[in-house]
């Protein structure tokens, strides 16, 4: 992923917020017989200082991957969507793009004994479970049955790139007409991107009084 300062974030926070809010993660990895990608439920180590990832693998895939001590890469996706340059004001200019919010993030991969696994799959089962109107937590019994089908992982993330492309180089008055495109009914109608574009402009004001303070 090419690098955009403009577009470009090295808080670890941002990438904290994306795994939280968009926690299917692409794991990617050059195995025995070159690139192989899996997609799981991934969380944050929440006890971790240091950016951390928790998540699992379905055997065989860890043998696939061929997990040691090679370094993987996990891709998070958050909200995105085409922006039309016929939303742009007389300034914009006239090319299509599309925003996004991305994290690639590197590290080797730790194997978890059966008691983190375990652990690891009764968090990601309660994760998602709260949710629900009549929640089915796992049960520790039967989930070490099936932990014994998994592989757990824990990915201490030793470096990333995370990218926000959210219209930030573009003047205000495109800023909002897309903003307000993306609201309306219609082909590419995305209000929650809109809101994302929204909330990432009024955090850019808020900050440029303090940017000029001395």
């Amino acid at each position: 992923m090419r690098h955009n300062p403009v577009h470009a974030t090295a808080d670890p926070d941002a990438v904290r917020d994306l795994v939280r809010a968009n926690p299917w993660g692409t794991i990617v990895s050059s195995g025995p017989d070159g690139l192989v990608a899996s997609h799981y439920p991934v969380l944050l180590d929440e006890d971790s200082e240091k950016l951390a990832l928790l998540t699992h693998v379905g055997r065989p895939d860890e043998e696939v991957h061929g997990f040691g001590d090679t370094e993987v890469l996990v891709i998070f996706q958050g909200l995105h969507g085409y922006v039309s340059p016929s939303w742009y004001g007389p300034e914009g200019t006239k090319a299509p793009t599309w925003n996004f919010s991305v994290a690639h993030c590197h590290g080797v991969p730790q194997l978890l004994g059966a008691e983190e696994n375990l652990a690891t799959l009764t968090r990601l089962v309660e994760t998602f479970e709260r949710a629900v109107e009549e929640p089915l937590y796992l049960d520790q019994e039967w989930g070490a049955r099936i932990a014994k089908g998994t592989v757990g992982l824990r990915i201490p993330v030793t470096r990333f790139v995370c990218k926000r492309k959210l219209s930030q180089d573009k003047d205000d008055v495109s800023r909002r007409q897309a903003i307000a495109k993306l609201r309306e009914p219609g082909p590419y109608e995305h209000p929650a991107l809109a809101d994302e574009m929204e909330r990432e402009w009024e955090a850019e004001r808020a900050a440029a009084p303090a940017e000029g303070r001395t």
